[in-house]
């Protein structure tokens, strides 16, 4: 019996919910960065948005073995979401050793990639397009 696993036009997936939330969770990190150097709440919010985006890294990785699993695709995803977890996990250890030098701008690279991915699965899914093309 075949099971059909794609979505339908317009619909958002799982993983397509998990990498936002982690591009959003990434970009709270980035914000209370400044506020950490400015306001005396800035370390409490750090360090809870700190838990929600890793919670959020495990809940992209747990997506993309969802969405791999029924279909049997490609394994890439599956992947990119592991290798993100890594960093994360390096992230964590790079803040609480207080290695600024190594923790902003490794923050910026996740960001950067985690926009990426975001766009890239966005743009595979039919009937959902983040960016309009013009003719």
């Amino acid at each position: 019996m075949a099971v059909q696993t794609t979505t339908a036009p317009g619909r958002f997936t799982y993983l397509h919910i998990a990498i936002a939330l982690q591009t959003l969770a990434l970009f709270f990190q980035a914000a209370t960065a400044g506020l950490l150097l400015s306001s005396s709440h800035g370390e409490v919010l750090h360090s809870v948005g700190a838990r929600v985006m890793y919670g959020a890294s495990m809940l992209y990785v747990l997506a993309a073995i969802l969405a791999w699993r029924p279909g049997g695709g490609s394994l890439r995803p599956v992947l990119y979401a592991c290798g993100f977890l890594v960093l994360a996990s390096v992230q964590v250890v790079l803040g609480i050793a207080h290695m600024s030098a190594l923790h902003v701008p490794l923050g910026t690279l996740m960001f950067g990639l985690s926009v990426l991915a975001l766009v890239q699965v966005l743009s595979t899914t039919p009937g959902v397009s983040p960016l309009r093309r013009s003719r």
